[in-house]
């Protein structure tokens, strides 16, 4: 039997020579370019929109307005400290194509995109483009509320984006755009759009092919992602008809990733790895934690351990990139699940300054700083068999070496960590935060000591319910996020 103090040993042994598998992406946040609040004027349809909740999350309104620049520099500051290299840039048919074959390229949320754009290409940032709805009248069913309408139009919708993507990429010289997903959360996951055919029915696999078709013929090489459903839903091969339209799949998660989920990604990954496409997570949070109005859960270091604890999972089973909700968020809309705050909640207006929510942010820079797009996942091995420790190791392109572990348990864990392998003997630096330490006041995220032989057994405290970093990495505060 063991020791409460046996109990709080663990040991770990990284072998850098080992490699499992190397990532297709990274790890960022959403950021869409929507911004304007648009009457839902549910009494005019016979299919209406639900509107016990906001009707289109929290998708809009959480960016600085585009002739701030000043926040709008800040906003670029964020996301280069942390390290954003996968970003999930989400718009709507009705910024670019208001009525039919009648496109806009010059209005506010247009504007916001390509600023948005416009950082990801010049920091090398990889984009994972997706439409969230069309929500225009002139191609929804009769009687349907265009925000949750099937495209009436099959024709109309792909040549829209075949348009757009013509444009974004031949026009405005865009090569940062690695994916597009055609509409969030399609049926077949809990909830989400395109889910109305009014008195009728249909699926969204005809739109996959005509959209990928289309695309093809305007010779635009994009792949498409799917089926980007929610809430971990459960691999069903019965389900897939869509395989030969798509060149990726990506799901989303708001539960948290238990045992049980993690068997669900696996079959995904398994599954995607089988027709050599990527595996996504386009969206993860933990609504376990709170949600709607504007609920903090989401923010909470509760939240970063719970993320932290689901992108570790995620990276040992093969998942080829993160996407958390949310980087900017205005936080009254669905539940505050921002990273910095862009939005003043009591009085309805956009701050002046853009600062860190720090409890997410900190908690999210512990992923995502010092990680570089394609990491490698290095082979890891451990004697712990408890649900309230996860630990990742990866290579970056360049060599460097990056060690991640989360302890959720409320007391100390010694932790016995070996390094095998080539680089064994580098130096490496050690980063940790925990819920009292990140709110504290200026706190910033530097080095807390080094070490090195690592070849050798060495004991490393990792506080209560806390995310500690090695990495050969010597990143301080002042210092940008590791992107490529």
């Amino acid at each position: 039997m063991k020791t409460a103090k046996q109990e709080n040993r663990i040991s770990v042994t990284v072998d850098i020579d080992k490699k499992i598998h190397t990532m297709k992406g990274g790890i960022g946040a959403s950021w869409h370019s929507l911004s304007r609040d648009i009457p839902m004027e549910n009494e005019k349809y016979e299919y209406p929109v639900r509107m016990n909740a906001q009707p289109r999350g929290s998708a809009f309104g959480g960016n600085p307005p585009v002739e701030n620049i000043k926040a709008w520099k800040q906003l670029f500051n964020h996301a280069k400290w942390l390290g954003l290299n996968f970003i999930r840039v989400e718009l709507s048919q009705h910024m670019y194509e208001p009525e039919r074959n009648k496109f806009d390229w010059k209005n506010e949320e247009m504007n916001a995109l390509y600023k948005i754009l416009d950082w990801c290409q010049q920091n090398n940032a990889d984009v994972f483009l997706q439409q969230m709805w069309s929500h225009v009248e002139w191609n929804a069913f009769p009687g349907v509320h265009p925000l949750i309408s099937a495209p009436r139009s099959l024709d109309d919708y792909a040549i829209g984006i075949a348009t757009l993507l013509k444009y974004l990429t031949k026009t405005k010289k865009y090569t940062c755009i690695k994916y597009f997903c055609i509409t969030n959360e399609p049926p077949g996951g809990t909830w989400g759009y395109w889910w109305s055919y009014g008195s009728g029915s249909g699926s969204v696999t005809p739109a996959w092919e005509k959209v990928s078709k289309t695309l093809h013929k305007y010779g635009i090489k994009i792949p498409l992602s799917g089926p980007d459903w929610t809430s971990l839903p459960p691999f069903d091969k019965k389900k897939i008809d869509f395989d030969k339209y798509i060149g990726a799949y990506d799901i989303h998660s708001y539960s948290g990733i238990d045992p049980d989920g993690e068997k669900i990604l696996s079959d995904w990954v398994k599954w995607a790895a089988k027709k050599k496409k990527p595996f996504f997570l386009t969206e993860f949070g933990n609504m376990n934690l709170g949600w709607g109005d504007s609920n903090s859960g989401p923010k909470s270091f509760a939240a970063s351990l719970s993320n932290a604890s689901d992108v570790l999972r995620g990276i040992n089973i093969g998942v080829d990139a993160f996407n958390r909700w949310s980087f900017t968020n205005r936080g009254d809309l669905d539940g505050q699940w921002q990273l910095v705050k862009t939005w003043d909640i009591n009085n309805k207006r956009h701050t002046k300054e853009v600062i860190p929510e720090n409890a997410a942010y900190y908690g999210f820079a512990m992923l995502t700083r010092f990680l570089g797009k394609y990491s490698i996942v290095l082979a890891l091995k451990s004697n712990a068999n408890i649900k309230e420790f996860k630990a990742a190791a990866l290579q970056n392109q360049n060599g460097n070496i990056t060690i991640i572990l989360v302890n959720l348990r409320k007391e100390n864990i010694n932790l016995d960590l070996k390094i095998k392998g080539i680089g064994r003997d580098k130096i490496f630096n050690i980063y940790q935060v925990y819920e009292s330490i990140v709110n504290s006041k200026d706190f910033e995220l530097n080095p807390l000591m080094q070490i090195s032989g690592l070849d050798k057994n060495q004991l490393i405290i990792l506080h209560p319910e806390s995310i500690t970093v090695l990495s050969t990495y010597y990143l301080n505060q002042k210092d940008y996020g590791i992107i490529e």
